[in-house]
C-alpha cells in the first residue's frame, strides 16, 4: 500500500511505472474477472438446460408410447434432487408430478405443440413455498388423442450461489493483487533505476575541472550499462575538447606572442630615432610581421569557423587544373625548388577561393620541405578528382603521419616557424577538404619525400 500512494504521490520514473504497471493489471484484471464471471454462469446455465432438456424429452418418449400409465413413480424415481417433474394435460390439470407439492397446481401455463420445447425462467414460485430461481423447460407429447404437457423445473439457486462465491473471491483478491504488483514494479523498478541515480550523482559531482572522473559502469550489459559507457565516452571527447581547446589558446598566444614582441622592438627603435632611418631600416620587417600576423589571425579564425558551425562555402564548378597550374606558376616564380606537373583537366564542385587554399598550403609545405624537386600531379579516377603533392625532402615517418593535421604541429627544423609556417596550414586542408566531401592522406613519393593525397568529388557526383 506504502509502495502504490508513494507512486502516486512522486512523479519520477518510478512512480509512473509503477502506477502504468497497476493500472494495466487493472483493467486487465477487471476484463478477465467479467469474461470468467460470464462464461462460468453461461456454462452452468448451460448444464442445468441440458440436463432439463433431456429428461423433458425422455419423459415426453414415454408419455408419447405408454401414455400416463405408471408415470408417477417412475417420476418419482428419476428425478433429480433439484428438480421437479409435471405432466399436464390440456386443461392444465396435473396428471402426474414428482413431488407432492407440485401435485395441485400446473408450474407454467406453457403449452408447446407435440415435440416442441418452449422454456422460460422465473425467480419466484409461491406454489412451493420459496424464493429460488427456476428454469422452466416444457415439452408436448401426444398420446392417442390427448396432447401432454411434459414440465421440468430445475433450480439454478446452486449454480448462482457458485457464481457469487467465485465473483467474491475475485474481488477480496483484486485489490489484493493490485497492492502485490504496484508493490513489486516499485521495487523491482527502483533496483533497475539505482545505477542510473549513482550514474545521476556521479555526473552531477563532475564540474569543468574533473573532466578526468568517470561514471561507473554496472556488470548487467544492458541499457544502464550502455548508458554508462556513452556518458564515459562523451566525458573523453570533452576532456579532449577541453584540452585541445586549451593548446589551441596557448599555442596561438605563443605563435602571436613573436610578431607583436617585434613589431614593438621595431616601434621603440622607430620612435627613438630622430632621423627616421630606423623606419626605412624597419619597414620590410615590421611588414612581413604584420603579414605573418594577419594570416595567422584568418587561419584561427577560418579553423574557429569550422570547429564551431562548419566551412560555409561558395559552390560552383570550379577547373581545378586551372587552380593548379596557377600555383605552379607562383612557385616557379619564386627562388625555390624545381616544379614539375602532371596536370589532366578535371573539375569538381566546391569553392574556388577555398580549394586555391588548400593547394597553396600544399605547395608551402612541400616547398619547405624539398631538397631540390617539388611534384604536382592531378587525374581523375572513378568520378574522382586525384591530386598529389610531393617533395623529395626526408618525409614523414608512418607513426606521425596522423599528427601532421593537428593544429601548431611541426614534425623538424624543416617546418619549424622560422621557415614561415605557423602549423595550421594542414589542419585547414583537412578541414576544407572535409567540407567538400572529400579526404586527404600522406603516402611516400618516388621523389623520396613526402606526398599529400587530396580525394574530391568530381562536378556531377
Amino acid at each position: 500500500m506504502r509502495a502504490l500512494l508513494a507512486a502516486v504521490r512522486r512523479p519520477g520514473v518510478r512512480g509512473r511505472s509503477t502506477a502504468a504497471a497497476v493500472v494495466v493489471v487493472a483493467v486487465a484484471l477487471a476484463i478477465g474477472a467479467g469474461v470468467l464471471v460470464l462464461l462460468l454462469q453461461r456454462a452452468l446455465i448451460t448444464s442445468v438446460s441440458d440436463a432439463a432438456d433431456a429428461q423433458a424429452f425422455e419423459i415426453a418418449s414415454q408419455v408419447q408410447e405408454e401414455g400416463r400409465t405408471g408415470l408417477t413413480q417412475d417420476l418419482l424415481e428419476n428425478a433429480r434432487p433439484s428438480q421437479l417433474i409435471q405432466v399436464l394435460e390440456p386443461d392444465g390439470d396435473v396428471v402426474a408430478s414428482s413431488s407432492r407439492k407440485a401435485a395441485g397446481r400446473a408450474l407454467t401455463t406453457l403449452r408447446p405443440a407435440a415435440g416442441q420445447e418452449l422454456r422460460s425462467q422465473v425467480g419466484e414460485m409461491p406454489l412451493l413455498d420459496d424464493d429460488h430461481a427456476y428454469l422452466i423447460v416444457a415439452r408436448g407429447a401426444r398420446h392417442e388423442e390427448t396432447l401432454y404437457t411434459v414440465v421440468v423445473a430445475s433450480s439454478i439457486e446452486a449454480q448462482r450461489e457458485t457464481v457469487s462465491t467465485v465473483a467474491e473471491y475475485l474481488l477480496i483478491g483484486y485489490p489484493l493483487l493490485l497492492l502485490l504488483v504496484g508493490a513489486a514494479t516499485w521495487v523491482l523498478v527502483g533496483r533497475a533505476l539505482r545505477p542510473v541515480e549513482r550514474i545521476r550523482a556521479r555526473v552531477h559531482g563532475i564540474g569543468a575541472d574533473q573532466l578526468s572522473e568517470r561514471v561507473p559502469v554496472p556488470p548487467t550489459q544492458d541499457e544502464i550499462a550502455r548508458l554508462a559507457v556513452t556518458m564515459n565516452e562523451m566525458l573523453d571527447r570533452l576532456q579532449t575538447g577541453q584540452e585541445t581547446q586549451r593548446r589551441f589558446v596557448a599555442d596561438a598566444s605563443h605563435e602571436l606572442r613573436s610578431p607583436i614582441a617585434t613589431l614593438m622592438a621595431a616601434l621603440d627603435v622607430v620612435v627613438a630615432d630622430d632621423s627616421g632611418q630606423a623606419w626605412q631600416d624597419l619597414q620590410l620587417v615590421m611588414g612581413a610581421e604584420t603579414e605573418r600576423m594577419r594570416r595567422l589571425v584568418e587561419d584561427l579564425l577560418l579553423l574557429a569557423k569550422a570547429d564551431d558551425e562548419g566551412l560555409r562555402m561558395r559552390r560552383t564548378d570550379v577547373d581545378l587544373d586551372d587552380l593548379v597550374e596557377a600555383e605552379v606558376r607562383r612557385l616557379r616564380s619564386a627562388s625555390g625548388p624545381e616544379v614539375r606537373q602532371e596536370v589532366s583537366a578535371v573539375r569538381v564542385s566546391g569553392d574556388p577561393d577555398k580549394l586555391s587554399q588548400v593547394i597553396r598550403n600544399l605547395a608551402d609545405n612541400a616547398a619547405r620541405a624539398a631538397s631540390g624537386v617539388v611534384r604536382f600531379s592531378l587525374s581523375a579516377e572513378d568520378g574522382q578528382a586525384i591530386l598529389t603533392v610531393e617533395d623529395d625532402g626526408a618525409g614523414i615517418p608512418a607513426a606521425e603521419r596522423f599528427r601532421v593535421f593537428e593544429r601548431f604541429v611541426r614534425l623538424d627544423a624543416s617546418r619549424d616557424r622560422g621557415s614561415g609556417g605557423s602549423g595550421l596550414g594542414l589542419s585547414i586542408v583537412q578541414e576544407v577538404v572535409r567540407g567538400h566531401g572529400g579526404s586527404v592522406r600522406i603516402t611516400d613519393s618516388p621523389l623520396g619525400g613526402a606526398g599529400f593525397v587530396v580525394t574530391l568529388p568530381m562536378a556531377g557526383r
